[in-house]
């Protein structure tokens, strides 16, 4: 009688809340799941902590997953890791499957989504090319987002940078705050 052995999963997120409710999810589907929030925590695993699959947050504080996704994969090539986003930008995109991952997805996802990312080996020619209908606002707040990144979050420099008033930029941000 063969004992079916349970896959393992790694989750690198900051935001403690969607990690527990991830983690929750997965269990439930039968995974066994390690948490990390940092491109810190994946380097002090052990190496002979091996996963199937790893869900990895693109932003973590101010560190990039896409350090953690490089880490992962060159420790274990078979690895299918799915990167999760808020901010989804064509050059994050490409550099996570450079990097070693299976798929990149915008947040929210479920685990279902996540699921069929790891399932993916392949691309799919009939993606639709217009799927994503962008309105300004979502371009402006986008721009503004890289830009605040691009200023490791001085508000005030941003603001400078974006031509707009720090107070401006700061009712910006309440209406629409960063996680």
């Amino acid at each position: 009688m063969s004992e079916t052995v349970a896959p393992r999963l790694l989750i690198v997120e900051d935001d403690e809340v969607f990690a527990r409710t991830l983690r929750r999810s997965f269990e439930r589907r039968g995974y066994v799941v390690t948490h990390t929030a940092s491109p810190d925590g994946v380097a002090a695993l052990p190496p002979e902590a091996g996963f199937d699959y790893a869900v990895v947050d693109m932003k973590l504080g101010t560190a990039s997953g896409l350090t953690c996704v490089q880490m992962l994969h060159t420790r274990d090539p078979e690895i299918r890791i799915v990167v999760l986003t808020g901010f989804a930008s064509i050059a994050t995109a490409v550099e996570a499957i450079k990097l070693g991952a299976a798929h990149y997805l915008v947040k929210p996802s479920n685990t279902d989504d996540i699921e069929a990312g790891f399932g993916r080996t392949t691309g799919d020619p009939t993606v639709p090319l217009d799927s994503r209908k962008t309105s300004i606002k979502t371009v402006e707040w986008e721009h503004i987002h890289s830009m605040l990144v691009a200023c490791d979050f001085n508000i005030s420099e941003a603001a400078r940078r974006l031509g707009m008033h720090r107070r401006t930029l700061a009712r910006k941000l309440e209406k629409r705050p960063l996680r």
